[in-house]
């Protein structure tokens, strides 16, 4: 903890004052132009990885980067929620759904019964993802390279989970109408390499 508050007094003493007038304008009102949809793994940093400043991205992140397909509903929807929020509200004109190389969350999708009773709302957060599964059983047949069914996984549920933004009916008009732009992204944590996904092609495409 020591060097969280370390870095605190650095933030303070360097960073803020070197955008200090950004953080004037910022402190009034915000204005994202895209909502990032990411893992919450450690290893994932949005602004690290887009080299955005604060103001323009809307994050959200969960384990594996998931997204609940739309439902009527009373309970407390965090994810939806805030989908919700960014779109109506502050009005993004682009969603990003990240996904990432060794994704712990992905892999627990092949995990038993045993190994997953211990994290129950974990196991049950996961069934959004679960339709990848017999995608990529099918895909790969007798294969049984883990590295690759891993990176299939990964990226199969990004477009997943893409789709699930498609439920939400205004999201779907929007999209239709061109006022909103979906992009898949797949980020190789060692390589710094991010690949965007190509509908036409139905394959993730390197940024470069």
């Amino acid at each position: 903890m020591e060097a969280l508050f370390e870095g605190v007094k650095e933030f303070n003493a360097g960073d803020f004052h070197q955008y200090e007038e950004l953080y004037r304008q910022l402190s009034k009102k915000q204005n994202p132009h895209t909502l990032f949809i990411g893992c919450s793994d450690s290893r994932v940093v949005p602004n690290l990885i887009t080299k955005t400043m604060p103001g323009e991205l809307f994050v959200i992140r969960n384990i594996a980067n998931l997204v609940p397909p739309f439902r009527a509903s009373t309970d407390y929807l965090a994810t939806t929620s805030a989908i919700e929020y960014a779109l109506k509200i502050l009005q993004v004109k682009n969603i990003v759904i990240c996904g990432h190389s060794n994704c712990g969350g992905c892999n627990a999708l092949y995990s038993d019964e045993e190994n997953l009773k211990y994290i129950p709302y974990t196991r049950k957060w996961l069934e959004l993802a679960m339709p990848v599964v017999p995608l990529v059983k099918i895909i790969m047949g007798s294969d049984m390279d883990t590295a690759k069914r891993e990176w299939m996984t990964e990226q199969l549920n990004i477009v997943e989970q893409m789709n699930h933004l498609l439920s939400y009916p205004y999201i779907e008009e929007m999209y239709k109408s061109g006022d909103l732009k979906i992009y898949g992204w797949y980020y190789m944590i060692e390589t710094g390499e991010i690949f965007n996904y190509d509908a036409t092609l139905r394959r993730f495409v390197k940024i470069e």
